[in-house]
């Protein structure tokens, strides 16, 4: 479509004139549902520094704004906000003219340039699912590289969700000069890494290889089904029984790949040896990491990989001097079983997951185990000297220019440790008071290093602020809190989950350990308890199976097996928690919910697997509740973005919903797995239900909004003479059910033991199909994003994406899915909009008057202008457009 400059121009004037209207009933007002979504999205590269190190540009996560920021000598003086993309967590200069932001909510790369009189989103690149990382490299930094994963409504491919031995990792590669003008730019390539959701980036120092590390990239452990129909795992290491002599239920077993075989842990307090497993696992695990790209080649491509780094890879570093590349990780010992005290085998009591950072020179793999001081890991609780100087949860990295010194941040330590790169290679450093610096702020996520003038730039995400070291003096010398708009409870609750000198005595162990941001590490524990009790199941079932008390298990064992980690996500408004339900919450008083009393039920934890001296207060635990019910799942990065389900989905869902599958034929899907969007519920009823043959135990109905994150393992870990062929390397080790075991949900309703029974195949896998699309609190469309300017305006994808934002903000029914807001410039001055609920897009000036779409989106074909429509969760539109922090005054009046 053309539109003559007469045209545009009476446009422009007729929109021009709107925004200098006086009318002031043009503004809505202020939303009533809550304003603020926590998605708790996790830094990777929140802080960048100008070539001239005059300029800080740091991520606003919760605020979605990149803000610039002046380094003075001894402060930090705010110069802008640019409204970028939702939950930013990662930012890259590109030149003196332009910095780039990755927005990992809204699956897109807002391209800002640094002009006067301010900076703004010149363009906005669309990606895979949940980008992390960008960097620039190749010859002069000519490309951009993002890692997301391998999925996403911007993914020009099927993700081919049911098809084993596939990457799910993805690096995305861009022109950096022309990246493309239609709608969300075009990619030179998609380099696809064979591991689960990449994380980090990093580029050697000629800028010739880019490295990309697997964020939940495992560590060779999978999970033995429990074989109950041939008599359990009748060979498994005891103990089988608990310290009041009663019997452990038969369930699965966690085994860790030596190298050359599949082994259990054996009982190392009895000195029981580990047995093989080898007949049982029908796959391989390859463990590739950190894998290197050809940033030169005509087309980037993979290759290299290496081995053996770690199971959740944060952040990678380069040495300026010797290319040696480090990369802060974790690693977990999820091959050993219990909490508690162990005084029948092992237990993981504080020490469950150790903090390092992996050296890789050349070929070589070098772990480094950051707390090598600890040596009480066999007593119930540590020293204060070994708190004092540990450092837990390590993310971002910065070396010094002569590459002899490593900062690295704590995360859960509210620390900067230092260390020596020829001590760290060798491992012969000692953790020391004197090579740490201490800050003011909790939780430091990013470092930027300044050699030149000696100093440090620290991210702080507890209190959202930017904080300035002199790095001869090791002391913080100025601070600069971000504009927040999280509400306190958040602010406050947050340490709970991952300061590990608060909750743990050895200053080595969080909540975040397992739950990483929130969420999942992707691993299945055995997190069960010897010396602990048989206790009663006081939970409703699904009201058809409170007919059958004979089918239904009236207890809970306390050496319950191996069980995945569940999410922190969503929990709020879905009954007891744990997968058996076994934080019931039927103690909570009257003024609060069976969720927080549910939550706050874990208590015991702190003691028996965090290794604290004494369980929190009733004050902490209710603040530490109160965060961790106000997290929510992200969009379903499957669905289509209108809402819409394919034609197998669709099919899916009315057998999901009306087919009597189960029992067979007694129930439906939904009969236990709820759907019910209106509602707030997501898969799952909140009540127990009856297992079958295939668990000992039964287990409240999981919903189901993440089943598309377990995507991966394929081939069997059952018995060996099921007729399951060995399938070669996947990505996964774990998988579906309670302990991981079964590799994909079509497996699910097929091997659990005839309670599923669809009429053909073709109906099983609608209803996969329909499962792997769920939505959640969030419709799909929840966080995208498009730009418009004079180079788009008029290209029909770009339009047409535009017209779907608009469309989805009108839904109301069974609930509003967005607000559609407009963040920008036109005519030389910041701008912001809303729509409202009259169908017109209302302005941040009580001087404005309402316009509609397309004046608004002609304005942008005028050269100069630059206007980002985002669909904002709910609730979230008015502050995000309007007034940024809801005091009554609209923006552009406040400026």
């Amino acid at each position: 479509m053309r539109v003559s400059q007469k045209t545009l121009f009476n446009l422009s004037f007729a929109l021009c004139s709107a925004l200098v209207a006086i009318a002031t009933s043009a503004t809505p007002d202020a939303a009533s549902t809550p304003s603020f979504v926590a998605f708790e999205s996790g830094h990777v590269r929140p802080l960048a520094m100008s070539a001239d190190k005059t300029l800080v540009f740091a991520v606003n996560t919760p605020d979605n704004r990149l803000e610039i920021l002046r380094a003075e000598s001894d402060r930090l003086v705010h110069l802008h906000s640019v409204p970028v993309g939702m939950e930013p967590v990662a930012v890259a200069v590109r030149n003196k003219h332009e910095v780039w932001v990755v927005n990992h909510l809204s699956d897109s790369v807002s391209i800002v340039r640094l002009d006067k009189p301010r900076p703004r989103v010149v363009q906005t690149l669309l990606v895979g699912d949940e980008p992390r990382d960008i960097v620039f490299a190749g010859k002069k930094n000519s490309r951009a590289f993002i890692t997301t994963a391998h999925r996403g409504q911007n993914a020009p491919f099927d993700p081919q969700l049911k098809v084993p031995g596939m990457g799910r990792a993805d690096v995305w590669v861009f022109d950096a000069k022309k990246p493309g003008d239609g709608l969300g730019g075009t990619p030179l390539t998609i380099v696809n890494l064979f591991g689960d959701t990449p994380r980090a980036l990093a580029v050697s120092n000629d800028g010739s290889h880019v490295y990309a590390a697997v964020f939940n990239s495992g560590n060779q452990t999978t999970v033995l089904q429990g074989d109950l129909p041939n008599g359990g795992l009748i060979d498994k290491p005891s103990p089988h029984i608990n310290t009041a002599g009663e019997q452990a239920v038969p369930t699965g077993l966690i085994v860790k790949y030596n190298g050359t075989n599949w082994i259990d842990a054996g009982n190392p307090l009895t000195g029981e040896t580990p047995k093989i497993w080898n007949d049982r696992v029908r796959f391989s695990l390859p463990d590739n990491d950190v894998f290197v790209i050809d940033a030169n080649a005509k087309t980037p491509k993979k290759i290299a990989e290496f081995k053996g780094v770690g199971t959740t890879l944060f952040n990678m570093a380069v040495n300026p001097k010797t290319d040696t590349l480090y990369v802060s990780n974790t690693e977990a010992r999820n091959h050993l079983r219990f909490e508690g005290p162990g005084t029948m085998s092992s237990t993981l009591r504080g020490n469950f997951a150790q903090s390092r950072i992996t050296v890789i020179d050349n070929d070589k793999v070098l772990p480094r185990h950051l707390n090598k001081h600890i040596t009480s890991y066999d007593q119930a609780v540590g020293t204060e000297t070994e708190r004092r100087l540990s450092l837990a949860t390590p993310l971002d990295m910065a070396i010094s220019r002569d590459g002899k010194k490593l900062y690295l941040a704590g995360f859960g330590s509210q620390k900067i440790g230092i260390y020596a790169t020829d001590k760290l290679k060798k491992d012969s450093f000692t953790p020391s008071l004197d090579q740490q610096i201490n800050l003011s702020g909790g939780g430091p996520s990013g470092l930027v290093l300044d050699d030149d003038n000696q100093r440090l730039f620290v991210m702080t995400r507890f209190d959202n602020s930017v904080a300035m070291i002199n790095t001869k003096n090791r002391q913080e010398i100025a601070k600069l809190a971000l504009y927040n708009p999280e509400p306190q409870s958040i602010v406050e609750g947050r340490k709970f989950l991952y300061d590990a000198t608060l909750t743990s005595s050895r200053g080595d162990s969080s909540c975040a350990g397992c739950h990483v941001f929130g969420d999942m590490d992707h691993l299945s524990w055995d997190l069960g308890n010897p010396n602990a009790l048989i206790a009663n199941n006081p939970r409703k079932y699904v009201d058809l199976f409170e007919q059958f008390p004979e089918f239904t298990t009236p207890f809970f064992n306390p050496m319950k097996g191996p069980m995945t980690t569940q999410s922190l996500r969503g929990m709020a408004g879905n009954g007891p928690m744990h997968w058996r339900g076994d934080r019931t919450g039927i103690t909570h008083d009257a003024d609060e919910t069976l969720e927080e009393q549910a939550f706050e039920d874990f208590n015991v934890a702190f003691e028996g697997l965090l290794g604290r001296a004494a369980p929190l207060t009733e004050q902490e635990l209710d603040s530490f509740a109160k965060f961790s019910l106000q997290l929510v799942y992200p969009p379903s990065p499957i669905r289509n973005l209108d809402n819409s389900l394919t034609a197998s989905q669709a099919a899916g869902e009315d057998t999901f919903r009306n087919f009597l599958s189960t029992g067979p034929g007694l129930m439906a899907c939904n009969d236990c797995h709820t759907v019910d969007i209106a509602a707030g519920k997501f898969g799952t009823s909140g009540l127990m239900a009856v297992e079958g043959g295939g668990l000992a135990e039964n287990f409240k109905t999981p919903h189901l909004r993440n089943a598309y994150q377990k995507v991966g393992m394929f081939g069997s870990t059952g018995n060996p003479n099921d007729g399951y062929p060995f399938v070669g390397e996947q990505i996964r080790g774990f998988g579906y059910q309670s302990d991981g075991s079964i590799d994909s949900v079509s497996e699910f309703l097929t091997l659990e033991f005839n309670l599923f029974n669809f009429e053909t195949e073709t109906d099983k896998q609608n209803v996969v199909d329909f499962v792997l699309s769920m939505v959640g609190e969030m419709a799909p469309v929840v966080g995208q994003q498009v730009t418009l300017n004079h180079n788009n305006v008029f290209d029909p994808a770009t339009r047409e994406r535009i017209n779907l934002l608009y469309a989805r903000a009108k839904v109301t029914s069974p609930r509003s899915e967005c607000d559609l807001i407009v963040k920008g410039e036109l005519f030389g001055k910041p701008a912001g909009a809303l729509l409202n609920k009259q169908d017109k897009f209302v302005f941040d000036s009580r001087k404005s008057v309402p316009v509609s779409l397309q004046p608004l989106m002609y304005a942008a074909a005028i050269k100069g202008n630059f206007l980002t429509f985002t669909c904002a969760p709910p609730g979230s539109g008015y502050r995000m457009a309007l007034d940024r922090d809801e005091d009554g005054i609209l923006d552009a009046d406040e400026r």
